[in-house]
């Protein structure tokens, strides 16, 4: 039987949450205001490299920060760099287009110092006796800041003229990353020991019968189809309907989708059943993207939309929850678990940069609908490699 939270759990996930929000509340725009004031798939796309990249660089070198040192003052640190971040957004106006990589290496690093300490925190308050309830309602806190914020959002976007919805939207997300860090000074000064190893990733990819080598590729193939869809999804709405208003809608309903959705697979999965769970997940979240083909519509793109916030917590939860259970099997990963973190998020970044070049090798040169649902289904059916790749080690915990 799963677990409760304690205490710095919960707290943990109401500073996660409060981080989503102000993200959701105006993360969902950012691309669009970028595509508004250049009108260029070039350049969302290296806004985003500079974030997948920077990120992966900040997790890497921040390690050493949160292995030695306060993980806490990362994960502050983190929340005010996504605070400079739309401040600096909010002050450069139409000019933002002129500074989108800058932007988008100041948005990977806030997003790097955050999620190395979050992860670190997250391992530290959960067990695998209580990882899918915490992923689980993770999701669901996610869903349901993903639900009110855009549309919220989209909704003051439409009825101010001009950018002033875009600036009120920023300067509310200031407010809630505010809250965030101050909230994080009630989490507990984590205990740190041993000493970071710059080369513990290479190492661990190197060793022979190692099981990050499947795990590593498994992550990877996760990374592929985040690269392309965290971004790109939010864009071909806007795109089709011109209108930051639906786009809000789109996100209210799909989020609410999602939401059900984590709570039910958050209470139903089992350490027994998450082979067969992460299959039929994989499976469908590329089946969704079908509807795509016939026509991009609102309409499509909402059962498209839907499709994939039913489906996705069946991937995604066994995975997370899986690879963290690795991390957490015997002591001596544990003393690494800063390294395995760092790891994990290099198999992430580096499927997000693959799965990123292919947008900007296709969308520069064909930005048709057809190119773009083309795009999106390629990069929509990897995370069934990532399956195939981490299977024997779901059927292990099933047997056990």
């Amino acid at each position: 039987m799963a677990k409760t939270l304690d205490r710095q759990a919960v707290l943990l996930l109401i500073v996660q949450a409060l981080y989503g929000v102000a993200n959701a509340l105006s993360g969902t725009f950012v691309p669009v205001y970028l595509w508004k004031a250049s009108q260029s798939y070039t350049l969302i796309g290296w806004y985003t490299m500079g974030q997948y990249v920077m990120s992966g660089l900040t997790f890497y070198v921040a390690g050493k920060w949160v292995k030695e040192h306060n993980k806490m003052n990362s994960l502050r640190a983190g929340i005010i760099l996504s605070g400079v971040f739309y401040c600096t957004v909010l002050l450069l106006g139409q000019q933002a287009k002129v500074y989108y990589v800058p932007l988008g290496i100041l948005n990977g690093m806030a997003l790097g110092f955050f999620w190395i300490a979050f992860n670190v925190v997250y391992f530290e308050v959960t067990d695998p006796d209580n990882r899918d309830r915490y992923n689980g309602w993770a999701g669901l806190l996610g869903s349901a800041a993903g639900i009110v914020a855009p549309w919220v959002s989209g909704l003051l976007i439409t009825s101010m003229q001009g950018e002033q919805g875009y600036r009120l939207i920023f300067t509310i997300s200031l407010v809630i990353f505010s809250i965030g860090v101050i909230l994080s000074f009630w989490l507990k000064k984590r205990h740190v020991e041993g000493v970071y190893n710059w080369k513990h990733g290479i190492q661990q990819l190197m060793q022979k019968g190692n099981p990050w080598r499947r795990i590593f590729p498994a992550i990877a193939a996760q990374g592929v189809r985040e690269g392309v869809f965290m971004f790109l999804v939010g864009l071909t709405v806007y795109v089709a309907t011109q209108n930051e208003s639906k786009l809000g809608t789109f996100s209210l309903i799909t989020s609410l989708v999602a939401l059900f959705s984590f709570w039910a697979v958050g209470k139903m999965l089992k350490k027994n059943n998450r082979k067969l769970a992460m299959l039929i997940g994989v499976i469908m979240i590329a089946i969704v993207i079908l509807p795509l083909f016939w026509k991009v519509t609102y309409a499509t793109l909402l059962m498209f939309g839907i499709g994939t916030s039913l489906f996705m917590p069946l991937y995604i939860i066994p995975m997370t929850s899986r690879v963290f259970d690795l991390i957490g099997q015997s002591e001596e990963s544990a003393r690494e678990r800063e390294e395995f973190i760092v790891l994990r998020e290099a198999g992430l970044v580096l499927g997000r940069v693959i799965g990123l070049s292919s947008y900007l090798i296709v969308l520069p040169l064909n930005h048709s609908t057809a190119a773009i649902t083309w795009l999106l289904f390629s990069v929509g059916v990897v995370p069934i490699a990532g399956w195939w790749l981490i299977r024997p080690f779901l059927a292990q915990q099933q047997q056990a």
